[in-house]
């Protein structure tokens, strides 16, 4: 019998792999492609779970997280949609108007990740104008971006001259179901980043750091929301693989990254090294791309950030020590987890089946699940 941890019950997400997925990290073998029939397998099984939500990213990597979100959204019943955007790829109020109209079609099942990108080739790759690889025009934009979004769906009218953005008696002719607005979730360790996150942020996410590190920026950021009047809730965004035991679960997390060379590691972090993030500067400094250095924290491993920008760390372990690592996050402040795993129509699985009691959370409707219907899943 799994021991439950008394704690509140955190708000777990899953992850929809939109630029595709696989067993084994930086290598062809068994990949699957973002084929939308995989996409709704991941998410039909997220709904089914019982997890609160999902995430959809974006990239030119990745596919339309918009477009995909509005047809995962009929399929399912009560998974939210955590839509990711990059500001000054579109108008805020078409942002607006799309989310409230995804918001209105998926009844209040909408929220809304921005992400003010690393500084890279990639944002010219999306259409930015070369003067946004700076780190802090990036985050004057998102600011004016996010001041007008938000404004259009808590139903004001809006005028607004900024230096990177403008509109004049702006209004939304159809709200979203969620008042006073669909949530923001927002992320960067940069101050600029902080700052925009404490003035216009619902939720503010940070990496799977480790939690004495990750509450550094909690702090900051509750700290700055406070002067500006405002409260913030707090997220992390991390990798997981959950097994009965110990043993099998590190023996999965080596598997992920064993047909990794070292000349592949070298090149993924030589490019990641090149990101105008703090975010990003601070996964490498947690590893240094050194394979012995993987485990950072009690059930907190790197292995993924050796090839991965972005959220480079996975909680790995049996579920009491992976629900222990959750219970310290609860203790700075984090209450939602925003998790995926490899591939992810297993992971889901194993992560609601073995994880979900230890944090007393209740999966719905699979309790009874067939051993057959498994089998298929894993072999899809």
């Amino acid at each position: 019998m799994t021991q439950q941890i008394s704690k509140n019950v955190p708000d777990i997400f899953w992850f929809i792999p939109t630029s595709g997925d696989g067993r084994h990290l930086g290598s062809s073998n068994q990949k699957r492609t973002n084929d939308f029939h995989y996409l709704k397998s991941v998410a039909l099984a997220a709904d089914t779970l019982g997890f609160d939500g999902a995430l959809l990213p974006t990239g030119y990597g990745c596919e339309e997280a918009w477009i995909t979100a509005s047809a995962l959204a009929p399929l399912t019943q009560r998974l939210k949609f955590l839509v990711a955007v990059r500001p000054g790829l579109i108008s805020p109020a078409l942002a607006a108007r799309m989310t409230a109209a995804l918001d209105r079609i998926s009844n209040g099942r909408v929220s809304l990740n921005l992400v003010s990108g690393s500084g890279d080739k990639a944002l010219l790759a999306e259409g930015l104008p070369e003067r946004y690889l700076d780190k802090d025009e990036r985050y004057a934009l998102t600011r004016e971006w996010v001041h007008v979004f938000r404004a259009l769906l808590q139903g004001e009218s809006v005028s607004f001259q900024g230096e990177h953005l403008s509109i004049t008696e702006g209004k939304l002719q159809f709200g979203p179901v969620q008042q006073p607005l669909p949530p923001v979730y927002f992320g960067g360790s940069s101050e600029p980043a902080i700052q925009v996150a404490a003035d216009y942020t619902d939720v503010y996410l940070t990496w799977g750091e480790p939690p004495h590190i990750a509450r550094e920026k909690i702090e900051r950021v509750a700290e700055q929301a406070a002067l500006a009047g405002r409260k913030v809730r707090f997220g992390v965004r991390a990798h997981i693989i959950v097994r009965e035991t110990e043993e099998e679960a590190w023996s999965v997390a080596n598997k992920l990254i064993e047909k990794l060379d070292d000349e592949t590691i070298r090149r993924a972090q030589q490019a990641q090294a090149t990101r105008d993030s703090e975010g990003q500067r601070r996964m490498i400094a947690l590893h240094g791309g050194d394979r012995s250095k993987l485990v950072i924290h009690k059930n907190l491993w790197a292995g993924i950030g050796l090839v991965r920008g972005g959220a480079g760390t996975a909680f790995v372990g049996n579920p009491e020590n992976v629900a222990g690592l959750i219970h310290e996050y609860q203790d700075i402040g984090v209450d939602t987890f925003i998790l995926s795993g490899y591939p992810h129509l297993e992971e889901a699985y194993y992560t609601a089946e073995l994880l979900f009691p230890a944090i007393g959370k209740t999966q719905t409707g699979v309790l009874q699940v067939k051993e057959s219907e498994k089998r298929l899943a894993v072999s899809y």
